[in-house]
């Protein structure tokens, strides 16, 4: 049988997916599974890795099934995963020593404010694009290490592996055979080297962690290995891998420096393309490795936005104002504007451009006349503002004046926020017609190193437009709108301390 279609596993924060894309782009099957959130102290978030493996295979299986495949028509798998969320395990057992430490987890802060104290910022962004964090993976191994029972003596035995979810997902589907990631995650875990490209010796002994520890970094696309399924009567390579945000990155067909794309995931994830070699930001920006084809590094600049998608969560789970989380616009549009109601959404810190671990969400201008739809449209309004703040210190750094935005991810089914944000950036904001950007960009990958694709060019051609917002409202309504918000924020920060 030809090969008709790539196989992209979607492992994110909230739930696990698997998508069946054709030769032109398009989704064939879909499956998608949720799975639990635990938080068991005050910042700390964390996921079970038996329950996130388990419900990747439930959905590839599901999507399979769906498609009446035995797996010979499938090209190649692609994974693309939730960045930074860090899972330890027992190369003899396969079993994790623990559950799984989230990218939003805080626990970390005050070593982060530690390395800091002691000098370490430059060093570290230097090295890494990164800033110092708990956000990232490093201090999260080394967190591991240290309190769970007995791991520090089987890491130095060599008896633990430590990976991303991207390689946690490729041991399972390999039955251990192959511990690798790909280098756009690698450079997440503030322990990579994205100038001289390799696991940096300085800062494995700074936050002493084991080298054995660590996957082998491989690029983003080629043939890593094979993955044997259940009831699947061949193997089918596992050839593409890249972090959600670059795969989306990628997936939107950013290929060429000065372009950029938003993805509004539960949280927002802003990237801009800045070709072969990595910029240094002045403003609180990453510098990060969006992929590596072939040995050849493309660089980008990440504004990180830790919650965004995650308030409509809350208003949902939390306060009880929707049913589901598509009712966010429907309650919005019970209002003209948010009332003077500004929400800032720092559930678990403020991100890019601020940097601060110990802010807390926090509404203002609550009035006796403040209604759920006031709550609702501040919500939205509060996303949005968000990705202004990155904009505007991206377009610092870059020097480029930027000419739309391309948008995905869930919330970009919600046209009140995506018109709220071109207002509010006085800036086109362009929704393609393939909203599952993250998943296509991981199948793109593993699709050009199997040969199912031509080239990256080749694919540029695929890119639709499916709605092009322009901006309604004044820059004058704008610049007044962000300095409000802005004095929202300066009150949120700290509030931890």
């Amino acid at each position: 049988m030809s090969k008709q279609f790539v196989l992209a596993l979607d492992q994110g924060t909230t739930s696990s997916r698997a998508i069946m894309f054709d030769h032109a782009g398009n989704i064939y099957r879909i499956a998608q599974r949720e799975f639990p959130q635990i938080f068991p102290a005050d910042g700390w978030v964390e996921h079970d890795p038996l329950e996130i493996w388990q419900s990747q295979l439930a959905v590839m299986a599901e999507a399979i099934t769906a498609s009446r495949s035995n797996g010979s028509d499938i090209a190649a798998i692609g994974i693309t995963n939730q960045r930074e969320t860090t899972v330890v395990w027992d190369r003899a057992t396969g079993l994790p020593v623990c559950n799984a430490i989230v990218w939003q987890d805080r626990r970390t802060a005050a070593y982060c404010d530690q390395l800091k104290a002691e000098g370490w910022t430059e060093i570290v962004r230097d090295k890494t694009g990164l800033i110092i964090d708990s956000y990232f993976s490093g201090t999260k191994v080394r967190w591991i290490l240290e309190n769970v029972p007995g791991a520090r003596a089987k890491a130095e035995q060599g008896k633990l592996a430590f990976g991303t979810v991207d390689s946690w997902l490729v041991w399972n589907l390999t039955g251990g055979g192959s511990h690798v990631t790909d280098a756009s995650n690698a450079s997440r875990t503030m322990l990579y080297n994205i100038r001289h490209k390799c696991w940096d010796q300085e800062l494995l002994r700074l936050m002493d962690i084991p080298e054995s520890m660590l996957p082998q970094v491989r690029s983003s696309s080629e043939v890593y290995a094979f993955a044997k399924l259940p009831g699947i009567t061949q193997d089918i390579p596992i050839a593409g891998i890249a972090g959600d945000q670059q795969a989306a990155l990628f997936g939107q067909l950013c290929l060429q420096p000065g372009m950029l794309k938003n993805t509004y995931g539960t949280g927002s994830f802003i990237m801009f393309n800045t070709g072969e070699q990595p910029v240094s930001s002045a403003n609180n920006l990453l510098t990060t490795v969006a992929w590596d084809l072939q040995g050849k590094y493309t660089y980008a600049l990440e504004g990180s936005i830790f919650v965004a998608g995650a308030v409509v969560q809350w208003l949902r789970d939390g306060l009880g104002l929707i049913k589901n989380s598509a009712d966010v616009e429907r309650l919005a549009l019970t209002e003209r504007d948010s009332g003077g109601v500004y929400l800032v959404p720092a559930f678990s810190g403020l991100g890019a451009p601020h940097w601060d671990p110990r802010a807390r969400g926090a509404m203002f201008g609550l009035t006796r006349g403040s209604t759920a739809g006031h709550l609702a449209r501040a919500a939205l309004e509060g996303i949005a503002c968000q990705v202004s703040d990155v904009l505007t210190a991206m377009a610092a750094d870059s020097s480029i004046a930027l000419a739309e935005l391309r948008v995905d991810g869930g919330a970009t089914v919600n046209d009140t926020l995506l018109q709220f944000q071109a207002d509010i950036l006085q800036l086109p904001i362009v929704r393609p017609k393939v909203l599952e950007t993250t998943a296509l960009g991981a199948a793109y990958l593993a699709g050009l190193s199997t040969g199912f694709w031509g080239s990256a060019s080749d694919l540029a051609q695929q890119w639709q437009e499916e709605r092009r917002f322009e901006p309604c409202m004044t820059a004058a309504w704008a610049a007044e709108r962000l300095q409000r918000w802005r004095l929202a924020v300066e009150k949120s920060k700290a509030w931890a301390d």
